[in-house]
C-alpha cells in the first residue's frame, strides 16, 4: 500500500510541477514580449527614417526578409 501511496505522490508533484512551470514560462514570456516586441515594417520603416535614410518598399522588404531568414 505504501507503494502506491508513493507513487501517486510523485504522479501528482510531477503534474503539478509541469502546470506550474507552464505558467511561469507563459508569464516570462508574455512579459518579455511586451518589452522587446518583435520588429514589424513600421518599427524598420521608422529606424531607417531616424538613420536618414529615405525607405522604400523594396529596401524593407529586403530586410524584413533578411531578418526573418535570420530568425531560423
Amino acid at each position: 500500500m505504501t507503494l502506491w501511496v508513493g507513487i501517486l505522490v510523485g504522479v501528482v508533484a510531477l503534474l503539478i510541477g509541469v502546470a506550474l512551470g507552464f505558467f511561469i514560462a507563459r508569464k516570462y514570456m508574455m512579459s518579455y514580449l511586451k518589452k522587446n516586441p518583435p520588429i514589424n515594417e513600421q518599427m524598420l520603416r521608422m529606424m531607417m527614417m531616424q538613420m536618414g535614410m529615405k525607405p522604400s518598399q523594396k529596401k524593407i522588404n529586403q530586410m524584413m526578409k533578411a531578418m526573418n531568414n535570420q530568425a531560423k
